[in-house]
């Protein structure tokens, strides 16, 4: 591996970590000898993957200011100084509703957990990052940010604001040595997949020119190399993984 994409000894934080493309994140960052501290609220799912893999872990209500704040101030003091963010924390809500059976406290959780979180994190960890003049922030969107997935409206909204906050917070750190991109993945299979209907997820299947699900390996090497020091010269931008199903 060249130095420039190596991430040995690098202290990473890999939210929603409990399962899913988190889980597979923090595994592949662990084989690249990257200092994973995974998190979620799921506690129980997270022991179970540090008897397998050396990570360390942390519990995080994503709903909850004062506990991101206080998870990226632990983290930083028992690891050591953050080199990268990878959050990949994200609900679904409900689905298979159009706009006028929305459930509007549904969209808040949701706007809690995919927006409002995803910000308060950026804010914890980016002032720090700057002042070392080094950091790599990811954050997991969504193809239907970009597109708009009938029937997701709640998750679509959601994943379009982070995808323009990226682009804002991006530009603001540009020359900071700090950059903040998104990624866009079309649908990967993973257990938030398992959660649509046989005939949403032939729809959403039948857009993917590849014809088949992304793999969460693929969104992990993919991953690994925007939180490099090789990803130098992008910021604020979001990469597409997305069979195809690409929207610019």
């Amino acid at each position: 591996m060249s130095e420039s994409t190596s991430l040995d000894n690098q202290v990473v934080l890999v939210t929603g970590a409990a399962s899913g493309i988190g889980r597979q994140i923090a595994i592949d960052l662990c084989s690249r000898k990257a200092r994973v501290a995974a998190c979620d609220k799921n506690m129980d799912a997270l022991q179970e993957l540090a008897k397998q893999y050396p990570v360390e872990v942390f519990e995080v209500d994503f709903t909850n200011e004062k506990s991101i704040n206080s998870l990226v101030s632990t983290v930083e003091a028992q690891l050591g100084p953050l080199k990268a963010v990878v959050n990949c924390v994200g609900i679904l809500g409900k689905n298979g509703e159009k706009i006028e059976s929305l459930d509007i406290d549904d969209f808040d959780l949701v706007y809690a957990i995919n927006l409002r979180g995803a910000v308060i994190l950026t804010k914890a960890v980016v002032s720090g990052m700057a002042q070392r003049g080094y950091g790599r922030i990811l954050h997991i969107a969504s193809i239907s940010g970009k597109e708009g997935n009938p029937y997701l409206v709640a998750y679509s909204a959601t994943k379009a604001g982070l995808i323009g906050m990226v682009k804002s917070v991006g530009k603001e750190y540009a020359t900071s040595g700090v950059t903040i991109n998104a990624m866009a993945p079309a649908l990967i299979e993973s257990p938030m997949s398992d959660s649509f209907s046989e005939k949403q997820l032939a729809l959403l299947k039948s857009r993917i020119p590849m014809e088949r699900l992304g793999k969460s390996q693929e969104v992990a090497d993919l991953a690994a190399w925007i939180i490099s020091p090789a990803c130098s010269f992008t910021t604020g931008f979001t990469f597409d993984l997305s069979g195809g199903r690409a929207t610019y």
